[in-house]
This record gives structure tokens, C-alpha cells and sequence, in this order.
């Protein structure tokens, strides 16, 4: 009989509880429950969750805050990353209520019952809420995210028309927080290789600019059975990105645009 054990360090076990502070000996009457996972490279424990009692009168409206207020008040050795609070950054995403997303625009009203709070999935962690993005990071730089021009500088600026412009709309927006890629279940077996939804849409958001002049280039470096191909339209990248935008279909127009070229 084949035994299959989990890898060291892989069980989460139940954690700390902490009730939330009492004001005049009475404690909070509207309480909100935040359950949060923990882990720290400093020991030999395994990965835990911790539960949080959160005063909601004395709280703001986002996950974010409800954080925020766990570290400030109630637990320092917290650790997660913030940093605009406005959804413009993507530092603060993380895995709420079983969903990617961004804790900064994710309202606590949202959240029926408990308030879980994971980071984002299939990453190596580096402490608690906190992701190793790495590679990720490196796989955007594969794809040299800059302009490419042969022809010489104008002595002003490149010029766009206004329908050019406006084919990179639902593209520049991407803030790069990875909510898309580590909800797609290809990148989470390909990561090494598969360049991931969020990398891709940064892609063809140069593929298709106007101003560019390196589109081949672009192409060849896509053409891969990994890089580009292990897409598999599944959607989980478009139904979960916080800031509404479509990878799966701009992964879709690369793919067109590679088979274009080769007729």
C-alpha cells in the first residue's frame, strides 16, 4: 500500500483566539470575527489560523482597516502589506472569504459570518499574509513592459490617435496584484513556466500599442508551449480580478495574433 503524507509544515492547526479589548469592563456589542492565517519562517510551527474579535463601532468599512486594526490595537507580529488603500497599488491583495481580491475595496459588509483571510494561494509565503512574488515579478520583466521604437525620438512625443488610445483601455489598468494569476489553476502547476493572466494581459497591452515597433519580437518571445499556451479559458482570472478587467481575453487576442501571422 502506497503511503502519501503531507509536506512538513503543510497541516494548518487552529491558533490563538483573541477577544476583542473591553471598554468600561463591558465588552463590544458589535463584533466582527476575523480569522486570519499565520505562519512564521522564525520557528518550526506549523501554519495556524488565529481568530480576531474586532470592535466594528470603532472600525472602518474594509478588510484593510479591520486589519489595521488587529496590528495597531489587539496583535503587532501581524504582518501583511499595504500600502495606497485606494485599489490603485495592489499590495493588499490577498484571499478573502475564498476569494482574490484586494482587502482595501473588499467591504466587511460583504462577508456573511466570519471574515477568513488567507494569502494569495499557491505561493511560498514569507510570513503570514505576505507572498513571495519573486517570479513573479521576474516574468513581467520577461516581457520587456517598455516602449520599443527603431525610429528616431521625436522632438516632442510619440503621437496616438485617439482609437489607438483607446485599445488599451482594460489593459493599463492592471495594477499587477496577482489576484488573477494565483487564482488560475495552470499557473499554480506551471508557474515556472506559464506566464500567468496578469503577466500576459501586460503583454498584449504592449503587443497592441500603436507606438511600438517590436511586435515580432514580442511574439517570438511568447512562442512557447508554456509561456503563452497553457491558458485553458477557464475565466477564473477575469471573474476574480478586483479591477474588473478581461486577461482571458486579452490572452485570447495573443493567441489570434500568433496564428495570424503564421497563415
Amino acid at each position: 500500500m502506497v503511503e502519501l503524507t503531507l509536506p512538513k509544515n503543510s497541516r494548518i492547526q487552529d491558533g490563538q483566539k483573541w477577544d476583542a479589548p473591553s471598554k468600561d469592563g463591558e465588552k463590544p456589542s458589535n463584533i466582527k470575527v476575523f480569522k486570519v492565517y499565520r505562519w512564521s519562517p522564525d520557528d518550526e510551527d506549523n501554519p495556524r489560523v488565529d481568530s480576531y474579535e474586532v470592535d466594528m463601532d470603532t472600525c472602518g468599512p474594509m478588510v484593510l482597516d479591520g486589519l489595521i486594526k488587529i496590528k495597531n490595537e489587539i496583535d503587532p507580529t501581524l504582518t501583511f502589506r499595504r500600502s495606497c488603500r485606494e485599489g490603485v497599488c495592489g499590495s493588499c491583495a490577498m484571499n478573502i472569504d475564498g476569494r482574490n481580491t484586494l482587502a482595501c475595496t473588499k467591504s466587511i459588509d460583504e462577508v456573511k459570518g466570519e471574515v477568513a483571510v488567507y494569502p494569495l494561494p499557491h505561493m511560498e509565503v514569507v510570513k503570514d499574509l505576505v507572498p513571495d512574488l519573486t517570479n513573479f515579478y521576474a516574468q513581467y520583466a520577461s516581457i520587456e513592459p517598455w516602449l520599443h521604437t527603431d525610429t528616431p525620438e521625436p522632438e516632442k512625443e510619440w503621437k496616438q490617435s485617439l482609437e489607438d488610445r483607446e485599445k488599451l483601455d482594460g489593459l493599463y489598468e492592471c495594477i499587477l496584484c496577482a489576484s488573477c494569476s494565483t487564482s488560475c489553476p495552470s499557473y499554480w502547476w506551471n508557474g515556472d513556466k506559464y506566464l500567468g493572466p496578469a503577466v500576459l494581459l501586460q503583454a498584449y497591452r504592449w503587443l497592441i500599442d500603436s507606438r511600438d515597433e517590436a511586435t515580432g519580437d514580442r511574439l517570438d518571445n511568447l512562442e512557447d508551449p508554456f509561456r503563452l499556451y497553457r491558458c485553458h479559458t477557464i475565466m477564473n482570472c477575469t471573474n476574480t480580478c478586483p479591477k474588473g478587467l478581461n486577461p482571458a481575453k486579452a490572452i485570447a487576442n495573443i493567441k489570434k495574433m500568433m496564428v495570424e501571422r503564421s497563415v
